[in-house]
């Protein structure tokens, strides 16, 4: 099987739409895998989330990378990483590029913001975006440090974001590309897909675009195969269905002090699990555990030869 990084690779250039779906935890990236999907998101916002603070680097880098490490471990297909503005200065990006690739994360995608970033659905125009210089330093920087040759670096372009238009949108994906990276991430709040669909008009072919549907959600899937944009991320969807189902789950067992009809809607314990894979750890310890040690009732000491009965 190819590498995580060069089925990344192959999905952001397929020449049909590619899809990644959110996942933020160990469980949620099997889950995701198990539905189909063909690489994951590892979304910030949903990560922060899980931990319940605010998306705008309150959780650490090295926290991310523990969150990502078991999402990693845990599945099979690639995942491309939420890596905000890189966490800092291009030395961290090149820092930052080092771990991904040991825990056998595919790709990053870093945005043009500042570090600390704060969600692009809040307050978009009071945000202030980087020197588009300095943010290709970083991409750079990310290139230069890879081992993986198929390692991805996606640029993610906040302009329109910021209330920019579309002359600044292309100028910096133009400059985001010439220092090497190896899609473009063009992001939108507007509750149509008009702005990404100009975007790609003018931008043509030049490289991968990637789109992330969340606000233009009502926009038909085909619009988006018909302008051939190369991945659209369904970006945080696990986690808000998650919420709906905890608050549901909470409400219920709070107001009926009982749990017996919750039973009937939520899985059973034998399913979390399988998911856990704890069927391969027992016929791991039939391996490997010596089955002389096992303790069974007949090797446990009677009654009468307990301590207090020696000592009486």
């Amino acid at each position: 099987m190819n590498s995580k990084a060069a089925q990344l690779k192959k999905l952001i250039n397929s020449q049909r739409l590619e899809f990644l779906m959110e996942a933020h935890n160990g469980i949620s990236a099997k889950i995701v895998e198990e539905s189909g999907f063909q690489g994951i998101w590892g979304s910030g916002l949903s990560i922060s989330a899980s931990q319940g603070v605010r998306d705008c680097n309150e959780i650490s880098w090295t926290q991310i990378l523990q969150t990502a490490e078991f999402m990693s471990d845990a599945t099979s297909i690639p995942i491309l990483i939420d890596a905000d503005t890189g966490f800092g200065n291009f030395n961290n990006v090149r820092r930052l590029v080092k771990k991904l690739e040991q825990i056998d994360i595919a790709g990053m995608c870093i945005e043009d913001k500042l570090f600390p970033k704060t969600n692009s659905f809040i307050d978009g125009e009071q945000q202030t975006l980087a020197d588009p210089y300095e943010f290709a330093g970083k991409i750079k920087a990310a290139k230069d440090t890879q081992n993986d040759p198929d390692f991805c670096v996606v640029a993610r372009v906040e302009s329109f974001i910021a209330g920019w238009g579309l002359s600044e949108a292309l100028r910096r994906a133009e400059i985001y590309l010439e220092a090497g990276a190896d899609a473009i991430l063009i992001h939108s709040k507007k509750n149509t897909a008009e702005q990404v669909v100009d975007f790609k008009s003018e931008w043509g072919n030049r490289c991968p675009l990637i789109i992330v549907p969340t606000m233009y959600h009502s926009t038909p899937t085909s619009i988006f195969r018909e302008h051939q944009f190369s991945i659209a991320i369904w970006a945080n969807q696990i986690m808000r269905s998650a919420i709906t189902a905890m608050q549901a789950t909470a409400a219920h067992i709070y107001e009926q002090e009982a749990i017996a009809e919750t039973e009937q809607q939520v899985v059973p314990v034998s399913e979390i699990f399988r998911l856990q894979n704890t069927r391969e750890l027992k016929n791991a310890e039939n391996l490997y555990l010596p089955h002389s040690n096992k303790k069974t009732a007949e090797t446990r000491p009677s009654d009468s030869e307990t301590p207090l009965t020696k000592n009486q």
